[in-house]
């Protein structure tokens, strides 16, 4: 029997490379891979050698035939309409030709670089320069935690997800690198210290503003990376920090963030008890009252942002709000393989807003309907007033400025990653929030590609040692 990939997909792509007859798809080097949610075996050329489940960082790979869910249908989908190639004995996928982008010139230098940042994007990056060049790596993270998105941005019923931090990990006590942890830029030392420092400095810092509605009454919400945060066990955001005290919040946006955030604040509290929740904030949930969560969209069903292995995680029930009559003529008429046809077979109903919130815990998907004003106790859209105790904002993230880096536009300008030479970026703070947790390896490669290129041109500034760093950076 077959294998297939399920939901907790990271789109590494390390499933792609172990595969022996190229049968996963989209690979890296193919258009689709830079949009898709996640990653399919195809069932006619499986081999049935397990490979990919060996290599999954995420533990998202299966023998179909164990399966019991929808996965084995969406892998084998995604080659429905798709020819094999012909070639003599088994029919597999061709390869394509074989690239070597990493053949370093004799007398390379060994590089001093620095990685500022933990999450994906960073250790990536790391894992690059480890793999392909013998450069010796300083990691800087401001907080005394590492492991960023995965720590602290995926969701805590995800551990699968989450696991991919313990590939990340085994590099923390590599030889060739160093952590140094609770070390902010611009606090504990400043762009041009770490100029000075090293050879080269990639900076992963991610994008962890929270982008603006632009409406009356914007400061009554909160952003979705403070709620993101305050149900990871994030230091910065206290227990208490998420009004649970109305029985229905409203979350603007519906991508996978504004999703996950539902999906928690409407999953009992006893499902997440062996989950890496925080105990205080299990116990808030437990003895808050929210009940019914509504997510916002300014577009309709075709246009969600949300993945369809995000919604298939939902285990609460699901309603899509039927005011607007366009609604339901999208979902009806959309084709197999069309975003709005996830939502086929989703119960309807025309929400009335004055009646009290009932018993049952849900999610309503509310299309069509972008916030106009938030007041005291309500969401007011053009012909609604949505009461509500609890308003998220989860419309996109931006990076933050970091002094002495150029900043444009929610990311810092950058060709290929590299800003100048000696300086790079990696992962949303180059590219923006686009792609998840695996499309940080291939950009990862793509920076480590520039900063070989100017070390091989020898238009890397000459580090400088000696006391540029705070003596109580040093000691750390």
């Amino acid at each position: 029997m077959p294998f297939a990939i399920t939901q907790t997909c990271c789109t590494d792509a390390s499933c792609v490379a172990a595969c022996p007859v190229n049968c996963i798809h989209p690979t890296p080097d193919e258009p689709d891979f830079g949009t898709t949610d996640m990653l399919f075996v195809d069932p006619r050329t499986c081999i049935d050698c397990g490979a990919c489940a060996d290599a999954c960082p995420v533990d998202a790979v299966f023998p179909a035939e164990t399966l019991s869910g929808p996965y084995p249908e969406i892998n084998a989908a995604y080659y429905a309409d798709e020819p094999l190639a012909p070639v003599s004995g088994p029919t597999f996928h061709r390869w394509g030709q074989p690239a070597f982008d990493r053949v370093l010139p004799a007398g390379f230098p060994v590089l001093d670089v620095a990685v500022v940042g933990t999450g994906p994007a960073g250790m990536y990056a790391v894992q690059d320069l480890l793999l392909h060049t013998p450069a010796r790596v300083t990691v800087y993270d401001r907080l005394t935690e590492p492991g960023g998105l995965i720590r602290f941005g995926v969701a805590p019923d995800h551990p699968s997800t989450k696991k991919i931090g313990e590939a990340f990990a085994r590099h923390h006590g590599h030889e060739r690198v160093r952590m140094r942890l609770g070390v902010e830029v611009g606090r504990d030392v400043t762009v041009e210290d770490l100029a000075a420092r090293h050879d080269a400095v990639i900076y992963a810092v991610g994008a962890s503003e929270s982008r603006s509605l632009g409406i009356p009454g914007e400061e009554r919400t909160l952003p979705g990376p403070t709620v993101v945060g305050w149900y990871n066990g994030h230091p910065e955001v206290p227990a208490g920090a998420v009004d649970l005290s109305g029985e229905r919040a409203v979350v603007v946006g519906n991508g996978n963030v504004a999703l996950d955030i539902a999906r928690i604040l409407t999953t009992d509290p006893a499902d997440l008890a062996d989950t890496s929740i925080p105990r205080a904030v299990q116990e808030r949930l437990r003895t808050g009252s929210v009940r019914e969560v509504v997510l916002l969209a300014r577009r309709g069903p075709e246009s969600a942002a949300y993945t369809r292995s995000e919604l298939l995680a939902v285990t609460s029930s699901l309603v899509v709000d039927d005011a607007d009559p366009r609604v339901g003529k999208t979902i009806d008429s959309a084709a197999p393989g069309e975003h709005a046809a996830l939502l086929q077979g989703v119960r309807r109903e025309r929400i009335d807003w004055s009646a009290p919130v009932g018993v049952e815990r849900r999610i309503v998907l509310r299309f069509h309907s972008a916030p106009e004003e938030v007041t005291e106790s309500a969401v007011r859209t053009a012909d609604a007033d949505i009461p509500t105790g609890l308003v998220v904002r989860a419309i996109g993230h931006r990076g933050r400025p970091l002094p002495g880096l150029p900043f444009a536009d929610g990311i810092v300008p950058n060709e290929k990653g590299r800003v100048s030479p000696g300086t790079y970026v990696v992962g949303w703070i180059k590219r923006g929030s686009t792609g998840g947790i695996g499309a940080n390896r291939t950009d990862a490669a793509e920076t480590v590609g520039a900063l070989i290129a100017d070390a091989t041109a020898g238009t890397l500034a000459p580090r400088r040692r000696g006391s540029l760093l705070r003596r109580s950076l040093l000691r750390r």
